[in-house]
């Protein structure tokens, strides 16, 4: 049961984390178009990195998704 108890923690911790990182891309995103359609060069610059680092944080999190669907199929999990 222990075991149980410290997957569904780990499974919220991971949802949580995907929430976070959907949020913060689409926030970025959003900013992002304002500066563009504003035309300012600079703070669009450094809205692409921040862009790519939001994704870079989805794919980190689409990563350690996968590793838990392939316990789970497994048998390791449940």
């Amino acid at each position: 049961m222990d075991k149980r108890k410290q997957w569904r923690e780990q499974e919220q911790l991971v949802v949580e984390r995907w929430n976070a990182a959907e949020a913060r891309y689409r926030e970025v995103h959003a900013e992002f178009q304002r500066q563009a359609a504003a035309g300012a060069k600079a703070e669009s610059e450094a809205l692409k990195l921040e862009i790519e680092r939001a994704r870079a944080d989805i794919e980190a999190v689409r990563r350690q998704v996968a590793r838990l669907k392939v316990e789970f199929t497994s048998g390791k999990r449940y």
